[in-house]
């Protein structure tokens, strides 16, 4: 293996150390501005851009949903294309991951800006501006979040880290989308000039997100040591050959995603024209806030207990259970409906807190498999699939909306339109969060797994430093046992 930077002064155990260190509260909070300013671009597309689509720009349900599906499956592909980029690239001073975050972040932003403000021209050209403005926002996120994802497993190695990091991002995340639920959703009436709010909330957002992107650059830092700093391909893909937990992982969170982003797209609808209480969107917001805080708290405490695996098929079981109160509760019977929501939204944090911190997992598998970190094809790979879940769900929600024959702008939909509404609101979240949890059970890599391998990559790495400095010493090696033990542990 050819090395591209000396180890510091102190050996392998001290910078292994480090990366298992506890990490600073300013280091937490900063990574986790990382994702709400993300999630200003996201989550704002995810929650409102069909709504935009059919109810601004005038654009078909079935035109929009399959706007959705195709620009999504290829934002997917250009996760695959940033992975790569980040993997062979390397800035002495800002590390592998911030300097695309830095740089990435106003382009992102002002693209968000454009999707959102298609021109009159035409139903050809404003179904045109969408399909470039959309592809063009998720080809700059994917080089924004792909490295920001990334950067979580050069932090730290530690599963308690790890999961305080998660939590961290999933609070930004969460705090931009309740702030949208709490203040934006209750504009979207029917009627309304909704073009002048969308311009002039995204010019705001583009603003507060640069500012919470240049925070997490200066406040986070990679520790985690790397022997190799520019990756080639095939050093790139030969760690993703043999993970069988990326692979389960990526098919699993596909299908989650897959049901998080149908109910995620439809479910204004659901409680404006099937409900008839758009209020609601607001008070979920808000409970949703109290929710993320106290799961998060508990997070790290219920890792440490339980696992992180069984967490997350638990949280399955939640999302499912809840879809099916939703797709099941009468309309006069608000309060159970309203109950199915929260259910099904407490699955969908769980197992959002906890991805990532899964994720980062894989990405010591594959450096005990190669002996090489690749974090940005490996989290590329992993965003993939959810980027592939995520079009899927967004498509699926939009055809429900066009199978049932939703009428933008009718003060009264039909009952098969209801119907629709109800299919992508409940239904599909609970089909497919039984699915993910179906893929999940058989998941190799426990908590318990990961701390071995990570222990025996420390082994392995104190032993080539060891025989590096004896050879430039010019005496025999004398940790050549202890490495052919370690590595013959690792093969077994």
């Amino acid at each position: 293996m050819t090395m591209t930077a000396k180890t510091p002064t102190g050996g392998a155990s001290a910078t292994a150390a480090k990366g298992m260190g506890p990490l600073s509260r300013r280091s937490i909070i900063g990574y986790g501005a990382g994702d709400a300013a993300n999630n200003l671009a996201f989550t704002t597309a995810t929650m409102f851009l069909l709504l935009y689509y059919t109810d601004v720009a005038g654009i078909s349900a079935a035109a929009a949903g399959t706007l959705l599906l195709v620009v999504r499956i290829f934002d997917a592909f250009s996760d695959v294309l940033a992975g790569r980029f980040v993997d062979k690239t390397y800035h002495k001073k800002l590390g592998k991951f911030r300097p695309f975050i830095m740089f990435g972040s106003i382009p992102l932003l002002l693209l968000s800006v454009a999707a959102f403000s298609i021109p009159q021209i035409g139903q050809s050209g404003m179904l045109l501006w969408a399909y470039v403005s959309y592809a063009l926002l998720g080809l700059a996120y994917s080089f924004v979040n792909i490295p920001y994802g990334s950067l979580a497993g050069a932090m730290t190695q530690h599963a308690g880290e790890r999961a305080k990091l998660a939590s961290a991002r999933t609070i930004g995340a969460v705090a931009v989308g309740s702030f949208l639920g709490i203040f934006i959703a209750p504009l979207m009436k029917d009627g309304a000039k909704l073009q002048p709010l969308f311009t002039t909330m995204t010019l705001i957002f583009a603003v507060i997100g640069t500012a919470l992107y240049m925070f997490t650059v200066f406040s986070t830092k990679e520790r985690v040591v790397r022997e190799v700093s520019k990756v080639s391909m095939r050093q790139s893909f030969s760690t993703l050959k043999g993970n069988k937990p990326l692979l389960l992982l990526c098919i699993s969170s596909f299908l989650f995603l897959t049901g998080q982003l149908a109910v995620g797209t439809v479910q204004i609808y659901y409680f404006r024209d099937v409900l008839h209480s758009l209020e609601l969107y607001a008070v979920m917001s808000i409970v949703n806030i109290f929710l993320t805080f106290g799961l998060a708290a508990l997070l790290p405490r219920l890792v440490g207990v339980f696992g992180k695996k069984n967490i997350y098929l638990a949280a399955g079981v939640l999302m499912g259970l809840g879809g099916l109160i939703v797709f099941l509760a009468p309309a006069n019977t608000v309060w159970l409906a309203f109950t199915g929501v929260l259910v099904t939204q407490m699955g969908t944090l769980l197992v959002s807190m906890l991805v990532w911190a899964l994720e980062a997992d894989t990405v010591e598998y594959g450096e005990w498999k190669t002996g090489v970190r690749t974090e940005g094809i490996t989290y590329a790979l992993f965003s993939f699939t959810r980027k592939t879940g995520q079009a899927v769900g967004g498509a699926l929600a939009a055809f429900a909306l066009a199978w049932g024959g939703y009428t933008a702008g009718a003060g009264q939909q039909s009952a098969h339109a209801l119907l629709g509404i109800r299919a992508g609101a409940g239904l599909l979240p609970m089909v497919f969060a039984i699915l993910a949890i179906l893929v999940m059970v058989i998941y190799p890599l426990t908590d318990a797994r990961h701390k071995e391998i990570v222990h025996e990559i420390s082994l392995r790495r104190a032993v080539r430093i060891s025989e590096a400095r004896n050879a430039a010493d010019g005496s025999p090696a004398d940790g050549g046992t202890a490495g052919g033990n370690a590595a013959e542990t690792a093969e077994n």
